[in-house]
């Protein structure tokens, strides 16, 4: 063998053992990584981020969005198994996830909720239900306006309404939850299923599929999250909110810490979960626009004139028979 080779090889050895270091130095840092998952949409993630980097937390965790559905999913099937050191989910999940496997860690950090809420997290954000119209194609059908889920079931408004699907999206669960509340349960499952039959091509997987349609001119009226009608109204476009009759419902999703081995590591976590419940508050605020926290406020129309609370605490379990019993009105 020639030294002209041997040289090449040698280096070529030396170059392997560099990668294989590096490759091992790489996978220790990501271990090290605090991982945190997430339901949030992409104005709550963006409000989180910028409050961990604010912090000083940048290149110290991964931040990973999957659907609620996933994601529930993954908390009721992996328990403390789940990769996830912090997760961001809605609370009735986490609530659900926390009485099968008690998987996650009391707060170490106090926080002042306005709503008693137990200790192993705490709400980063709340959800409220409602109607919102496109005023120019009300007029444009000549329709009238709606002040109450039971109008939009009204003949005039067939092909003229979307609404998100309880069986993919948590808005929809609101909808429902009005429904149920307000009626009986033989006049709810008509009223859902002239709702759904109205609504056509228009039931929406998406919570935010309803007030796209709406804004687009595409439906007359639709059911989504009261903050994005007010949000379009003050954008300019021809958008009106309406709080139906049968209540505003909400719920809220929160932040809790996983409860694994790795001592120090779950105390990041546990910092990480503080700077998003506090930090990002600010900014998810102007987002999703419900106080909270003593001292928080929002302005006027930001306050639904209905606001209201189911009869039973939400859980994983009460979501299934609401869910059957949208399947049952179909």
């Amino acid at each position: 063998m020639s030294k002209t080779i041997k040289i090449a090889l040698l280096s070529l050895v030396a170059l392997s053992l560099v990668f294989v270091l590096v490759g091992r130095n790489s996978g220790k840092a990501d271990e090290e990584k605090v991982v945190i998952y997430t339901n949030g949409d992409e104005e709550a993630t963006a409000a989180m981020e910028t409050s961990l980097k604010d912090a000083g937390y940048e290149g110290k965790y991964v931040l990973q969005s999957l659907g609620s559905s996933e994601l529930g999913g993954k908390l009721l099937a992996e328990g403390d198994e789940i990769e996830a050191d912090v997760v961001t989910m809605s609370s009735y999940f986490i609530e659900s996830a926390q009485e099968q496997h008690s998987m996650f860690k009391d707060l170490s950090f106090s926080t002042k909720a306005l709503e008693k809420k137990p200790a192993y997290y705490t709400p980063i954000l709340a959800n409220t239900g409602s109607i919102f119209v496109n005023t120019e194609v009300l007029k444009q059908k000549g329709l009238p306006m709606p002040t109450s889920i039971k109008d939009l079931t009204k003949p005039e408004y067939k092909g003229l309404v979307s609404i998100p699907n309880i069986l993919d999206s948590s808005t929809g669960w609101l909808l429902v939850q009005a429904i149920i509340s307000q009626y009986d349960d033989a006049e709810g499952k008509k009223v859902l299923h002239d709702l759904i039959a109205n609504s056509g091509p228009h039931l929406e997987s998406s919570g935010s599929g309803p007030i796209n349609k709406v804004q687009a001119g595409e439906v007359a009226a639709g059911f989504g999250l009261r903050y994005q009608a007010v949000m379009a109204k003050e954008s300019g476009l021809p958008i009106k909110f309406v709080d139906p009759a049968e209540g505003n419902f909400s719920y809220t999703e929160s932040v809790a810490v996983v409860n694994k081995g790795n001592e120090a590591k779950t105390n990041l976590a546990m910092k990480m979960a503080e700077t998003i419940s506090k930090d990002a508050r600010k900014e998810l605020l102007k987002h999703y626009p419900v106080a909270l926290y003593e001292g928080e406020k929002v302005t006027e129309k930001n306050k639904p004139a209905h606001p209201m609370k189911f009869k039973q605490p939400l859980t994983v379990e009460l979501l299934k028979q609401h869910q059957e019993f949208f399947k049952s009105a179909l």
